[in-house]
């Protein structure tokens, strides 16, 4: 089992670690060719469009978790359906997105204190980049039903392809037409509908059977039997609301205390999230292999062994994803201050960095506990569940908030972060064992 989580949970690791590549490398291509403008719009278009698809995460998390369900029960047809479904509801909300493009960058940019430069090209930035909405979604369902069907090999080619291109036809557009700092916008096009491409063909080449004579139109005209894909992806929206609350609550609760302290929660921020590019990994695996059981056991007349593998499989997933947690634990305790020396060379913004290298040891470990409960209640589609851990993390966020900063300034920032961990840990934790003992969606 062991071998089998690391097959599934390797190639999505490989695929997280070039992310953080394409932000660096567009940053440098427009740092090099423009002004500081350029960079200020770059950097607040992709935090419009973080904002914009952050909310439509449940096409990837909803589709893999009932997809792997479907393949556990053995219903490849299911499976089939599953893909189409998805991929309508993406059609949907493109139509939506582009409809509503306008007001959400308008309102969007109201929100956010920025020069008026940096505003104009923000909107050139998001109205090229939100023409490959139906790549960015289709991409998120696409590897979704990968995941499901226990193929991490797909999504990892896919990010992998996208990322390179992204890269690549950026620095040729940005540097070598009179496009400028605005080719990375159509770069990333470019690069969205190549992965697209890519997916399709992966599609077609691994499961030509199984999609083989899906009668598409009779699948998307079936409201009835959409009903619990989309319960399950309202679940996950609603959750998703929650995280942003958390997380564009952190960034906005410390640009009170200054731009020293704002760059010092950002560098912190970066380094909390740093061991989630390898905890997601085994988290997909949670999602793919606990999908897969969970589908078995609906089927099953003796529900005993295949309980006690299932939790073979989490207790297994859990000892992989917390020695993640504890590998970066000690990194950060011995090399803590040289971390965040890595990320800034200004000397006010570490000295004031140094106060808070005790919640960057912190971290870790429960962190890596919240991601993997998330993986596994993705793959058993326990939506209400997931719905309300981030409920109560949300609440436990802005209430330890309001209760600490009189007294711990600064730091109740990071009390309410570290609360909401716990506060997810704890929840799912109680439940699981309801969880495991009803073999059917919640």
């Amino acid at each position: 089992m062991n071998k089998r989580i690391l097959q599934l949970a390797v190639p999505s690791i490989l695929a997280n670690i070039t992310i953080p590549l394409v932000g660096l490398v567009d940053t440098a291509i427009v740092g090099h060719i423009s002004d500081a403008s350029a960079i200020g719009g770059i950097a607040i278009g992709t935090m419009l469009f973080d904002l914009l698809y952050w909310n439509f995460g449940f096409l990837r998390v909803g589709t893999s978790g009932m997809t792997a369900q479907a393949l556990g029960r053995g219903d490849k047809r299911e499976c089939a359906r599953l893909l189409t479904q998805s991929l309508g509801i993406v059609g949907v909300a493109t139509v939506g997105i582009w409809l509503l493009q306008w007001l959400f960058v308008t309102l969007a940019l109201a929100c956010v204190p920025c020069s008026p430069e940096v505003a104009s090209f923000a909107r050139q930035y998001f109205f090229i980049r939100i023409w490959a909405a139906p790549a960015t979604l289709s991409l998120f369902a696409l590897k979704g039903w990968f995941i499901g069907m226990q193929n991490t090999i797909s999504p990892m080619a896919i990010d992998i392809v996208v990322n390179v291109v992204n890269m690549v036809v950026s620095y040729a557009l940005a540097v070598y037409t009179p496009l400028g700092a605005m080719g990375v916008a159509y770069g990333t096009l470019v690069a969205q509908y190549t992965g697209l491409l890519l997916g399709i063909i992966l599609l077609a080449w691994h499961y030509r059977d199984i999609l083989r004579g899906t009668p598409v139109v009779a699948i998307l005209r079936d409201f009835p039997s959409m009903r619990r894909l989309l319960v399950l992806n309202g679940n996950l929206f609603i959750r998703s609301l929650c995280f942003m609350v958390v997380y564009v609550g952190f960034t906005s609760l410390a640009s009170r205390y200054g731009d020293t302290e704002l760059a010092v929660s950002a560098i912190l921020m970066k380094l909390f999230m740093l061991f989630s590019y390898f905890v997601d990994g085994f988290a997909y695996a949670g999602e793919a292999l606990v999908g897969k059981a969970y589908g078995e056991m609906q089927n099953a007349e003796d529900l005993q062994p295949h309980k006690a593998e299932l939790k073979k499989i989490v207790r297994l997933l859990f000892e992989w994803s917390v020695g993640v947690g504890v590998v970066f634990t000690v990194i950060y305790g011995i090399w803590g201050g040289e971390c965040i020396a890595l990320m800034t060379s200004d000397s006010d913004v570490i000295a004031h960095s140094m106060p808070y290298i005790g919640w960057l040891i912190a971290m870790p470990v429960v962190s890596t506990l919240a991601f993997m409960w998330d993986g596994v209640y993705v793959g058993a589609t326990a939506g209400v569940e997931i719905r309300n851990s981030m409920v109560w993390a949300a609440v436990g966020f802005v209430g330890c908030y309001l209760a600490s900063y009189y007294w711990a300034g600064v730091h109740a920032l990071y009390i309410a972060y570290f609360a909401h961990l716990v506060a997810r840990v704890v929840y799912l934790t109680i439940k699981w064992n309801k969880v495991v003992e009803n073999p059917q969606p919640v």
